[in-house]
């Protein structure tokens, strides 16, 4: 069996297994190895395929890494009026504990409602961000 083929089928594998884990660096190892693979096809000696391989494995990784932490994460999906009906809704609070949470009835029940940390906790209208566990998340109107 020739090198190239080793390699293709080590990528082709990489490829499978990311399709059971879900882990995206899994591709990004398999590119490394597609590049192996061809610099096999090229003529290069084993050590220079496995250096290759190492290589663009290796920054496509670190690359993908770097790329995930600058861009902006998901919305919760906590805070998705298609998921949740309460997101979007207005509520009266008249008045705030000491430990910056305000119950109030909604929906015909009691509910302990919270809001973003470093917000002055005044009465109001405050509209229903998200549903942290079975507290309410508002955000002042």
């Amino acid at each position: 069996m020739s090198d190239s083929t080793l390699w293709w089928l080590l990528a082709g594998s990489a490829v499978a297994l990311e399709l059971f884990t879900g882990t995206f660096y899994l591709l990004m190892l398999a590119i490394g190895m597609a590049a192996a693979a061809l610099s096999a096809h090229l003529g290069a000696g084993t050590t220079v395929q496995l250096i290759v391989a190492a290589l663009v494995g290796s920054a496509a990784v670190v690359g993908w890494y770097f790329l995930k932490q600058r861009t902006a994460g998901d919305p919760s999906v906590r805070s998705l009026r298609s998921v949740n009906l309460d997101v979007g809704e207005v509520l009266q609070i008249d008045e705030w504990q000491a430990d910056g949470t305000a119950s109030v009835k909604y929906r015909g029940a009691q509910w302990t409602v919270i809001q973003r940390p470093g917000n002055a906790p005044t009465p109001g209208s405050y509209r229903v961000a998200e549903l942290v566990g079975n507290r309410l998340l508002v955000d002042k109107m």
